[in-house]
């Protein structure tokens, strides 16, 4: 890693402590700055860093940006959460293809789809069992997420590289917790793991370039 993008992933790590901080103290205006701010950190890291696919580069340029916007939908006061899916949606997709620029392996692939049909299955089914309890019009969007983003844990593990692994692995986790708390029950310090397992997930992705 370069000086350049060395710089900005510190600059991302700290406005990211000070965004954790914020949702632990339930300080919102502070998390409407930070959230955002840690996103704009990490494009400028993988545009800055030397790449082993410019091609995977961009499209994680644009995962990012795609998920920032998502960011921004979900913790608006306002109900926002379809269009928050849709552009965390449009990054996942953005995701895979970056990963499979990357260049993955049978074998990868194959681990990928056994962890994320057993996630799928115990985790991802009572997900959407309460999203179209809560209401029945979500069912086909929550699915198409599920989708989405086990096919990127999937490609994850295609190409082998454990940067890309334990990012997608943990924005897995900050996606089901929050899927969780949102339509099956809540518990104790959710918002902090969200949070938490969200920047460190998406910093791996970004790391995963190199």
């Amino acid at each position: 890693m370069n000086a350049a993008a060395f710089l900005f992933l510190a600059i991302a790590v700290a406005i990211a402590v000070f965004d954790w901080l914020a949702v632990s103290i339930d300080n919102r205006p502070l998390e409407y700055v930070c959230k955002p701010l840690t996103m704009v950190a990490l494009v400028f890291v993988a545009m800055t860093l030397d790449p082993s696919s410019d091609a995977a580069r961009w499209l994680l340029v644009i995962g990012l940006l795609l998920s920032m916007a998502g960011d921004i939908f979900l913790m608006l006061p306002a109900d926002l959460f379809v269009p928050g899916l849709a552009s965390f949606l449009l990054a996942h997709i953005f995701y895979v293809v970056a990963l499979a620029a990357l260049g993955v392996g049978l074998g990868g692939l194959v681990t990928g789809v056994v962890v994320a049909g057993v996630a799928a299955a115990l985790i991802g089914r009572r997900i959407v069992a309460g999203a179209a309890a809560a209401d029945a019009a979500l069912r086909i969007p929550v699915i198409a997420y599920m989708t989405a983003i086990s096919a990127m844990v999937t490609f994850a593990f295609g190409t082998g590289v454990l940067f890309a692994v334990g990012g997608a692995l943990l924005f897995f986790v900050s996606d089901a917790v929050l899927g969780w708390t949102r339509f099956v029950r809540q518990f104790p310090r959710s918002r902090q793991l969200v949070i938490v397992t969200y920047h460190l997930g998406q910093m791996g992705l970004v790391l995963a370039l190199i």
